[in-house]
């Protein structure tokens, strides 16, 4: 049985403004869902109706088989960290990390003993007697981050909790809240705009565009096959490249295909594959030149312009070809994903 079911959630504002068109998904006890997505796209708006700070115009979430869509937040058993720290700037961090636990009626010396672990486990120990105005701003996300997991709640609501990190700071985060996460079996729902922090964090994904879902999926199902053309983009840094085609008997179609499956060879495509490949038959090459070489260190991404467009081929960070140089690009079939042209569904 799913420990959170969100039914038909909707969400309209005044104004008019429909920020969650209906949406349906469930997550299992102990699961780490990310909701992905550009900004605007309902993903927060959905945080905040589990967490009962907005209330749904339409729909039902239930959290560990109760009706809660009504409930205040103080009767949903919630941790909920912030994208912007609300922190208490009366508090000390120390105090502002307790705050949960006095709550709870935790007896001081357990409180003492907790704060002083999770602040050992974060880096704040030195900043315990600190006042949020002191800190600066990773700092006091740190600090709404151990307020939020200092204790176990039924679910733990995350809105871009590393956003303010650096990326050293955040890839430690992103794996101290993983190893929380699996040692507390807290489920966990995170909200990010961020595609590699999902991949890194997530049991599963549920990717929003426009307020609604546009697939839910492991971080492979979701990379390797997505469900419509904006996951194919959006998942994967750079997304998929994108040709048009044609499918005997069905019409026009787009085809994609990930970089690291684009292979990259000196010279001209043989006669006849200079423009776009059919979506059927053979193995599909182009002919272009290289006009972008971007180098990451264990590999490079070369931009090439063909006669279809200016598509990216991921290659060793040794390989031979460089900035201006005429390649031809093949493409395996079997990693090409076919999507209708029209809908921008995935076609079988």
């Amino acid at each position: 049985m799913a420990f959170l079911e969100l039914a038909a959630l909707a969400k309209t504002y005044p104004d008019g403004t429909r920020a969650v068109k209906g949406i349906d998904f469930a997550a299992a006890q102990g699961e780490f869902v990310v909701l992905l997505g550009p900004s605007g796209c309902g993903k927060t708006t959905t945080l905040r109706m589990v967490a009962g700070l907005e209330l749904p115009s339409a729909g039902t979430i239930r959290l560990a088989g109760a009706d809660v869509t009504a409930l205040p937040p103080s009767a949903r058993d919630v941790g909920f960290v912030f994208q912007f720290y609300a922190l208490y700037p009366h508090l000390t961090v120390a105090e502002n990390i307790a705050f949960p636990l006095s709550c709870g009626g935790m007896a001081k010396a357990e409180r003492v003993a907790a704060v002083a672990n999770i602040a050992r486990r974060l880096g704040l120990t030195g900043l315990l007697q600190k006042r949020p105005r002191e800190l600066s701003g990773g700092d006091q996300q740190r600090v709404g981050l151990a307020r939020a997991i200092v204790r176990r709640p039924a679910i733990w609501l995350m809105d871009e909790p590393l956003g303010t990190l650096d990326a050293d700071r955040r890839l430690a985060m992103c794996e101290f809240l993983r190893e929380q996460q699996l040692a507390a079996r807290v489920t966990t729902l995170y909200v990010t705009h961020d595609q590699e922090e999902a991949m890194r964090l997530a049991d599963r994904i549920v990717v929003m565009k426009d307020g609604l879902i546009e697939q839910v999926g492991t971080p492979l199902e979701v990379y390797d096959e997505p469900a419509t053309l904006f996951v194919a983009h959006f998942v994967g840094s750079p997304g998929m490249n994108f040709l048009e085609g044609e499918r005997v008997g069905a019409g026009a179609v787009t085809l994609g295909v990930r970089p690291e499956s684009v292979r990259v060879a000196a010279g001209e495509g043989p006669a006849g594959h200079g423009g776009t490949p059919a979506a059927h038959g053979g193995t599909p090459a182009l002919s272009g030149e290289v006009v972008l070489d971007e180098y990451s260190g264990i590999a490079r991404c070369l931009h090439v312009r063909t006669d279809a467009g200016t598509l990216v081929a991921r290659v060793a960070a040794d390989a031979p070809t460089r900035l201006g140089a005429r390649v031809r690009l093949e493409f395996d079939p079997a990693r090409v994903r076919r999507f209708d042209r029209a809908s921008g569904r995935r076609l079988a």
